[in-house]
C-alpha cells in the first residue's frame, strides 16, 4: 500500500499535462448565430466562450472544426481586444463584433502564433471560425450578426 500512493502521485503528474493538451468542447447553443450578409443569411452553430476560462482556452488544441462551426467570445464591455494563437493547431477567421452586432474587423490567425490579433476597432464579441469562411460565405465588415447574446447588447443601443 505504500507503494501504490507514490505511483498515483506519480500517475497524475504526469497526467496533468496530457489533460490541458485535450480540446475544450463546449456544448452547443441551442440557437444559431445569423450573419446577415449582402448576399444572404449564413447559420452558424456555436460553442460560447463567456467566462474568463472558457475564453481563455478558446479553440486551443482543436485540430478541426466544421464548415458551419463557430466559437463566439463574448465579453462584458466592449474595448480593444486581442487574441493570439499559441496552441492552436487551425488557421481561423476571427470576426470582431462591435456591441451593434456589426463586424468591425475580419483578421487571419495562423495556426500556433504568439503573434497579436489586435485590430484597432472596440469590440464586445469575437466570432472564431474556420480559416476562409468569411470570404467563402461573402462576410464582411459592417455586416449584422443575429444572436440572442448579441442581440441583448445591441438592442440596447
Amino acid at each position: 500500500m505504500r507503494f501504490l500512493l507514490p505511483v498515483l502521485v506519480l500517475v497524475g503528474l504526469f497526467a496533468a499535462p496530457v489533460r490541458a493538451q485535450e480540446p475544450m468542447l463546449l456544448p452547443l447553443d441551442p440557437t444559431p448565430l445569423v450573419i446577415v450578409t449582402a448576399s444572404g443569411e449564413r447559420n452558424f452553430a456555436i460553442e460560447v466562450a463567456d467566462t474568463p476560462e472558457k475564453r481563455q482556452r478558446g479553440l486551443m488544441f482543436r485540430r478541426s472544426m466544421a464548415d458551419d462551426h463557430g466559437m463566439l467570445f463574448v465579453f462584458e464591455q466592449s474595448g480593444p481586444l486581442g487574441f493570439w494563437m499559441k496552441n492552436t493547431p487551425m488557421a481561423l477567421d476571427l470576426l470582431f463584433i462591435g456591441e451593434d452586432g456589426r463586424i468591425r474587423a475580419v483578421a487571419s490567425g495562423k495556426p500556433f502564433s504568439t503573434d497579436s490579433i489586435a485590430p484597432p476597432v472596440d469590440a464586445q464579441f469575437v466570432l472564431e471560425l474556420k480559416a476562409g469562411t468569411a470570404q467563402k460565405a461573402g462576410i464582411a465588415i459592417g455586416d449584422r450578426l443575429r444572436h440572442p447574446l448579441i442581440d441583448a447588447v445591441a438592442g440596447k443601443k
